[in-house]
């Protein structure tokens, strides 16, 4: 039976399968019903007092009390809902509801979105009707551009979502479509690198490291042809059919990797035509531990016997009377030496016998076409069953005035640490004087490290993919901030056909350009980490919040979704004393947590009504983890003192003519 039932009348259900919830498709969904009103019916049984259990749309209710508090709805706003008479099948409504599902096609998305647009409807307030980022819009309208051959493929599901971006690395529907003829004709399915590669150049040239690895006679003898002009030779002639040299060149290297696997008893060897591995590829991978073989005795006496010959034939070189004769035969057996010391100290790490069974390795593609191991060991990771929020207990704070507050779980430390961590990258990309600075100084200090602390940051060339894979706050100001910074940032010299073409391109961009890059590229290889005791801590990126003066809370704030739901109840009441006093946190003692969570979300958020001295402390309030808190007291003052301001160091911590963080990245 269908009937209209007050939202205040409606209570979970303890029968309702769905226990876990995804934040951002929450907030979508809240956003949809404020935007459109409830388009599909609660399901619902009779239960005491006059209230009825929701056996399936939960989440839908949950959205619809959000909208209450956020005082869009009334609290007895009346809900169309299918009652059920008995509950012997409340359980089994309750899963096919949840599990009788699928998600939209990208494609179907993209059409759906470019209607609404083409409509009249702005681009943001598209986003804002379905919760979406304004980024995620604006890229479901790029595959609506796609050549029709490539968007019908994606709608098909004959292409995956990642390759339909890549075709759209270019505008060109002509060359999109000309690559996917191409690609479809390969005997191995293309990567997005592959894909990405292909619509950006027409043609390879036969210096190109895969012509170089597949050869010449190869390429030919599979049907592939080659343009050359007057003046061309082997190096510099065109080969025209790519999609066909990819598919020859993968089909080498996956040869190579097997037999390599097999020689070296790895479980597997994963190819790639690039000259790296890129974060795709060991994505999902940790390394394992691995060393390099110690020498034996025989080797050490040999490298003693080496330097011993090293310094006799030194001394004929600085001998201002030796002939020149024996300098240049010194210098060559100095130059022999010292190859075969660096081959004996620069040996290959050897892993355990006992990981060695689901140990793999990555293989790339050198620039002179040579398949090259890379020397790293890699493991598939392990996922830790129930550990991700729960049971994980690893660090406790003082809390001040005799109070101890209570663990923040493991994942949770490891989220709160990758957003502090791009709020410090946020600030760091919109200050280029301080990249440098930091580039140069990160550079220089590296022989000096000590090895048994962390580095601040990965500026040896690596990109952090952070403790978690795949997490993304993408709703955080502070990384939406970033990626329309990156989004800024001229691409224009990746059009070089070689290294030397791109460098000259990237010379010709203007000043403010090359700095919007370094200061991107330096950002962006920070590590995550909180202001914390234990593995979490480093020490350095808090003395360079603090330098730079951040105000986190102005980039942070703490949500039922992203906080609170996440710690104990006494962490909430902590936090509210520390705002309220015990008056504040008295009122919410005996709160429900689900409750209390959500109060303490609008307290934090300024929504709350309270005093107004509490409301301000409540809006600068953040967790001491997320501040940063600066580990050197004895170091020596500067943008505070008095005699810097004097000099013309502006008080607020930004240096003459430097726009804040927040206005570059708007």
């Amino acid at each position: 039976m269908i009937k209209t039932i007050p939202l205040n009348k409606l209570v979970q259900s303890p029968r309702n399968v769905r226990r876990h919830g995804d934040a951002a498709a929450d907030a979508e969904l809240k956003a949809s019903i404020a935007a459109h009103g409830l388009l599909q019916n609660l399901i619902v049984r009779p239960a005491a007092k006059g209230r009825f259990e929701v056996e399936a749309g939960e989440r839908r209710r949950r959205a619809m009390l959000a909208l209450v508090d956020d005082k869009v709805l009334p609290r007895g706003h009346e809900v169309t809902c299918l009652v059920l008479e008995n509950d012997d099948s409340a359980v089994e409504t309750s899963l096919a509801e949840n599990f009788h599902r699928l998600a939209m096609n990208p494609a179907d998305e993209a059409q759906a979105f470019a209607s609404l647009v083409e409509s009249g409807v702005p681009v943001e307030d598209v986003a804002r009707r379905f919760g979406l980022t304004v980024r995620f819009v604006e890229g479901r309208l790029r595959l609506a551009q796609l050549a029709p051959v490539v968007f019908e493929a994606l709608a098909a599901g004959e292409i995956t979502l990642d390759i339909a971006k890549a075709f759209g690395a270019t505008s060109d529907q002509e060359i999109q479509a000309r690559v996917f003829e191409q690609a479809s004709s390969g005997y191995y399915a293309p990567s997005p690198d592959s894909i990405r590669r292909m619509v950006l150049s027409g043609t390879v040239r036969g210096s190109d490291p895969r012509a170089r690895l597949v050869g010449r006679d190869a390429y030919i003898a599979a049907g592939g042809r080659i343009e050359r002009e007057l003046f061309d030779d082997d190096e510099s002639e065109s080969w025209v059919d790519v999609a066909l040299l990819e598919s020859l060149a993968q089909a080498k290297m996956e040869e190579q990797a097997k037999a390599i696997a097999a020689e070296r008893g790895l479980a597997w060897v994963r190819p790639t035509l690039d000259s790296y591995a890129s974060h795709d590829l060991v994505d999902g991978l940790v390394r394992l531990p691995a060393e390099p073989a110690p020498l034996t005795e025989a080797e050490l006496a040999h490298l003693e016997a080496l330097d011993a010959s090293w310094d006799e034939h030194a001394a004929v070189v600085e001998d201002e009377e030796s002939a020149e004769e024996a300098v240049a035969a010194a210098e060559a057996a100095i130059e022999a030496i010292e190859r075969e010391c660096q081959e004996l100290r620069n040996r290959p790490p050897v892993l355990a016998p006992e990981l060695k069974a689901e140990a793999g390795m990555i293989l790339t593609l050198s620039r002179d076409g040579t398949p090259v191991l890379q020397p790293v060991f890699y493991g598939e990771r392990q996922a830790v069953a129930g550990a991700e929020d729960e049971g994980i207990e690893i660090v406790q704070a003082d809390a001040g005035e005799g109070r101890r507050r209570s663990a923040l779980s493991k994942r949770l430390v490891d989220e709160l640490a990758m957003q502090r961590r791009d709020i410090l990258s946020l600030h760091i990309a919109s200050d280029p004087g301080l990249a440098l600075d930091l580039l140069v100084f990160s550079l220089a200090d590296a022989d000096t490290h000590d090895w048994r602390s962390r580095a601040s940051t990965t500026l040896r060339g690596g990109v952090p993919a952070g403790p978690i894979v795949g997490f993304e706050a993408k709703d955080a100001p502070a990384s939406a901030a970033l990626a329309e910074l990156k989004a800024g940032l001229d691409e224009s010299w990746r059009a070089g056909e070689d290294v030397s073409a791109r460098f000259y391109h990237f010379r010709a961009l203007s000043d403010e350009a090359r700095a919007a890059w370094l200061g991107f590229v330096v950002a962006r290889t920070l590590e995550a980490s909180l202001n914390m005791a234990g593995e979490r801590r480093i020490a350095f990126q808090d003395h360079l919040g603090c330098l730079i003066g951040i105000d986190t809370a102005q980039w942070w704030r703490p949500t039922a979704a992203n906080y609170f739901d996440r710690v104990s109840k006494q962490v909430i009441l902590d936090a509210l004393a520390d705002v309220g006093g015990t008056e504040l946190s008295s009122r919410f003692a005996s709160v429900k947590k689900a409750d209390l969570a959500m109060s303490a979300e609008r307290v934090f958020s300024g929504t709350y009504i309270t005093e107004v001295e509490v409301r301000e402390r409540a809006l600068a309030w953040v967790p001491e983890v997320m501040r940063f808190a600066s580990p050197l007291p004895d170091e020596p003052e500067q943008a505070s003192s008095p005699g810097n301001e004097a000099d013309g160091a502006p008080a607020d911590g930004l240096s003459d003519g430097q726009e804040d963080p927040r206005e570059l990245a708007a």
